[in-house]
């Protein structure tokens, strides 16, 4: 049966791209590549990675474009300055470092706006994203506990 199921898959074709098939034609291949940046830029982060699923040349427009991971970026980095700006400094591309700092970019926020104050045990986390944070973000998030 998932031979089958491997099989099937494969013979697929992207039915926006119709890649696979000689005689498809999809927009990004229309038209000038910058014009389809500026297409996929409308699109908000989950959707520019989901698009960037769908074949192998939204993937190569999507992946080398680094307009396109910049805004989301820096909506991360109203939250992760820090974060952000040391992987901009180390050299890291925009979609790098969105990739590594998203999830916390949540995470922090949660913290920060007091959505764990009350915690009073780890099974109140039970279900709960987390992820790493160093020294100085949880200082941040204790001068904000603070605060409150």
């Amino acid at each position: 049966m998932q031979r089958e199921r491997k099989r099937k898959s494969s013979s697929q074709r992207c039915f926006v791209c119709d890649e696979g098939d000689a005689g498809g034609q999809n927009f990004a291949e229309a038209l000038p590549a910058e014009i389809s940046v500026k297409i996929f830029g409308e699109l908000d982060t989950e959707s520019l990675c989901n698009a960037s699923l769908t074949c192998k040349q939204w993937r190569h427009i999507i992946e080398g474009s680094d307009f396109l991971w910049r805004s989301p970026c820096l909506v991360v980095r109203a939250v992760c300055q820090r974060e952000v700006d040391s992987d901009r400094r180390e050299g890291l591309s925009w979609k790098v470092t969105l990739v590594r700092n998203y999830q916390r970019s949540f995470l922090k926020r949660d913290w920060l706006r007091g959505r764990y104050s009350n915690v009073r045990s780890w099974e109140e986390l039970r279900g709960a994203r987390m992820c790493p944070m160093d020294v100085e973000t949880w200082g941040e998030i204790l001068e904000a506990e603070l605060e409150r």
